[in-house]
């Protein structure tokens, strides 16, 4: 009697071994299965897109990149890297994307591009109260616009330069909507649509500013990925159209509006 209780508890023992073996081999096949896609925030974000100076990042581009890469089963994780940098490290696979519109990038044909995700528009803020209106570079003749410091308008360049316009720049986008409130002699100021909403709202100046319909550019924000990455790049395309159908694209930049 002895030894069939002896027998049977070694075979109960070797049976919970196993048990244990397969829980323990399937927990280290699943960690080794999880996909992660490093995704470059930059050091200083850019708000209302990458907003990094919270507990945890969020933003526009954040919000879709995560909740995307959430339906395709990755885990999104935030790198942030300096912006001499990111070309290089997203080739040397350091990052696997980052937020770019491919007319901001030297060389694009090194890379892979989604579907755009937001347009960037460059408007034109103008006090309430005032009467100018733009439709074409005309309009501006003898105005004083204010400009983000080192930022290149090839639309009213050549206007810069003869003087029919003139320019006087700013280093914050916040000090643009500040310059054109309270000093006499501008007029505008040239912003991304959103950045100046999302400016304009942190401010409690919504109602001190109108936007143009018409802009001086209109590109596509999108993920830069390496070209090896064309299967994330037609999965994320799908997601993010069904994001549009749904209105979910839409209730996310309602959030930063």
């Amino acid at each position: 009697m002895m030894r069939k209780r002896s027998r049977r508890s070694v075979s109960f023992v070797q049976t919970l071994m196993l048990v244990v073996w397969a829980v323990t081999l399937s927990f280290e096949t699943a960690a080794t299965d999880r996909k992660t896609f490093h995704f470059n925030i930059s050091p200083n974000g850019y708000p209302p897109y990458l907003i990094v100076n919270e507990r945890r990042p969020s933003g526009i581009m954040w919000e879709v990149v995560s909740l995307i890469g959430q339906r395709l089963g990755y885990e999104v994780v935030p790198e942030k890297v300096p912006r001499k940098r990111v070309d290089e490290m997203l080739l040397e696979g350091f990052i696997d994307g980052t937020p770019r519109a491919i007319e901001w990038t030297t060389q694009p044909d090194r890379f892979l591009f989604t579907d755009p995700v937001v347009p960037i528009e460059e408007v034109f803020f103008i006090p309430a109260e005032s009467g100018l209106t733009y439709q074409s570079p005309e309009d501006l003749f003898s105005k004083t616009v204010v400009t983000h410091l080192g930022y290149h308008y090839p639309l009213l360049q050549e206007h810069f330069d003869s003087g029919n316009i003139q320019r006087f720049d700013v280093s914050r986008d916040r000090d643009m909507f500040t310059f054109v409130l309270h000093g006499n002699r501008f007029d505008a100021a040239i912003a991304d649509r959103l950045v100046g909403q999302w400016i304009l709202r942190k401010e409690g100046l919504q109602d001190r500013f109108r936007s143009t319909r018409m802009g001086i550019s209109n590109v596509g924000f999108r993920i830069m990925l390496r070209k090896d990455w064309q299967g994330f790049a037609d999965a994320f395309n799908t997601e993010l159209k069904e994001l549009r159908e749904s209105g979910e694209l839409d209730a996310i930049l309602a959030n930063y509006r």
